[in-house]
């Protein structure tokens, strides 16, 4: 089993009218850990949705318009990313996508390769969310230790990370390095199955 551990850099969080900038993917093996493959690409966006960029994504993220022009057209690399799956054999059942809000980045990953072309290539429909897998271990450990549910349960991937005493993630944020913090912090909410058999 494939995780595809993706994450993306957009002008802002309405998809309907904000464009991405950045995509960062690294697929990996879930029973061991193994790196696979990575795919990583600055997007050009044409100057008119450029100024409809919030100014606030923009100081997370830290990208300004030269940036830009490293990019590639949303086609191409939309093109990239299906030839790379093809590559891999990425099917439904045999792989997962994995990110920190699926709401947010299967949206904007629709930019790129539509929600038609997604299923007639047979790709993974579920996207699964590391804050669901700490959500339900909280849980779990909850019950266990016969624990009132607290107040308050922060989700972010930095409040996660916090509390295996892991760093948060650098900023500006930028797409590989989300995927980077991901895949750190979901090793210790998951783990991979092999290493858990040690």
């Amino acid at each position: 089993m494939l995780g595809i551990f993706l994450d993306q850099e957009t002008t802002g969080l309405d998809s309907y009218q904000h464009k991405l900038l950045e995509i960062a993917i690294r697929v990996v093996d879930l029973s061991t850990g193994q790196h696979v493959a990575e795919y990583q690409s600055i997007i050009c966006q044409p100057e008119e949705h450029w100024n409809k960029s919030d100014k606030g994504a923009l100081q997370v993220n830290g990208f300004v318009w030269d940036d830009l022009s490293q990019g590639k057209s949303e086609k191409q690399v939309g093109a990239e990313i299906a030839a790379l799956f093809q590559r891999l054999g990425i099917v439904r059942g045999k792989a997962v996508f994995i990110c920190q809000n699926p709401s947010f980045d299967r949206a904007f990953f629709s930019h790129l390769i539509g929600c038609y072309e997604q299923e007639k290539m047979h790709w993974p429909y579920h996207w699964l969310d590391l804050a669901s897998m700490y959500w339900a271990l909280e849980m779990q450990k909850m019950r266990e230790h016969e624990m009132a549910l607290p107040e308050e349960i922060w989700l972010s991937k930095d409040h996660i990370a916090e509390s295996f005493n892991l760093a948060k993630e650098q900023k500006p944020h930028r797409a590989m390095q989300g995927v980077d913090h991901l895949l750190l912090c979901y090793e210790k909410v998951v783990g991979f199955a092999i290493a858990c058999k040690l």
